[in-house]
């Protein structure tokens, strides 16, 4: 359970805002049942880089990735220690996420509610795709209130 939330403006090419609003961790946020999956890698570095590479951050990996190592109790990250405890506890030798911060209108900020159902709804036909599918795609159990509020507003009903 991790407080995530539909709060990151990722996509963003330069001088223009991003097309999709994606899940990241939000401390203030609700937690949520999340999801995780094995990696087949050497180490905890290779598992860094790898999902630095599937997030699409090659530059800034050492920083943007969070990881906790279970053995020495070495982190980095969000919500470190609790995903600490939860990885030693399920005797994972260490863990990676995805550790970029809310984000919105090119600020670090947490959007409201409003102002995400706003961007998503001036989305244009390109645009709106890809961010109603990753919306629709994420799994099911991850509930937050602002998926609550798309689903109202915008009829972005998850696939399950």
């Amino acid at each position: 359970m991790l407080p995530v939330e539909f709060a990151r403006e990722s996509g963003a090419k330069k001088n223009q805002r991003g097309d999709k609003i994606t899940l990241v961790i939000c401390p203030e946020s609700a937690r949520v049942q999340t999801y995780w999956i094995l990696l087949d890698v050497p180490d905890l570095t290779a598992a860094r880089k790898c999902l630095a590479t599937r997030e699409g951050i090659p530059k800034k990996w050492e920083t943007d990735i969070g990881f906790t190592d279970c053995a020495s109790g070495q982190t980095h990250g969000l919500e470190a220690d609790r995903i600490t405890t939860w990885g030693a506890a399920i005797g994972l030798a260490g863990v990676v996420w995805t550790n970029l911060p809310c984000k919105f209108n090119g600020q670090h900020v947490m959007p409201s509610e409003a102002e995400v159902i706003a961007f998503l709804r001036a989305l244009d036909g390109t645009n709106r795709v890809p961010a109603e599918r990753y919306v629709r795609q994420a799994p099911t159990q991850i509930d937050t209130l602002f998926r609550q509020a798309i689903e109202r507003e915008l009829g972005w009903l998850r696939h399950d």
